[in-house]
């Protein structure tokens, strides 16, 4: 092991750190979850007359990033610094997408608008979280 990698693995020791992480893994892994159960329910309901083309496309594209987000909290949290950024650019376009899907009328049902905007609480909670000074700091080169 370098002393740069050994000092890297040092610092994802910290409490601090670790604590921050427990955090985020909890908010993504929910997030993750509800995207897929409401993917899972847009199966089950395919029939209905609210499951159109954008909403397939939206729920399909929201259950894969959310596992790819999760895949990128699990990476960072063991001290990957590229890991880190794609999580902390990701949690904020995502946020910013659903930001842009709850506030456009009509465009989605009110249910998926509905559970998007639980979903952005969540990401808010990871953007706060991983863009706090402290953590930004153990991954600073």
């Amino acid at each position: 092991m370098t002393n740069k990698a050994a000092g890297l693995a040092n610092e994802m020791a910290d409490p601090n750190h670790t604590a921050a992480f427990r955090r985020i893994k909890v908010l993504v892994g929910v997030y993750a979850v509800i995207s897929v159960l409401t993917f899972a329910g847009l199966v089950a309901y395919r029939n209905s007359s609210s499951v159109t083309q954008p909403v397939w496309i939206r729920v399909s594209i929201v259950a894969a990033s959310s596992l790819i987000l999760f895949a990128l909290t699990l990476r960072a949290a063991r001290g990957s610094r590229g890991a880190f950024r794609r999580l902390r650019v990701l949690s904020a376009v995502m946020l910013a997408a659903i930001v842009v899907i709850v506030s456009l009328p009509g465009m989605f049902p009110v249910w998926m608008r509905i559970e998007q905007a639980v979903c952005g609480l969540l990401l808010l909670g990871v953007v706060v979280v991983a863009n706090g000074r402290g953590l930004r700091a153990r991954f600073a080169k």
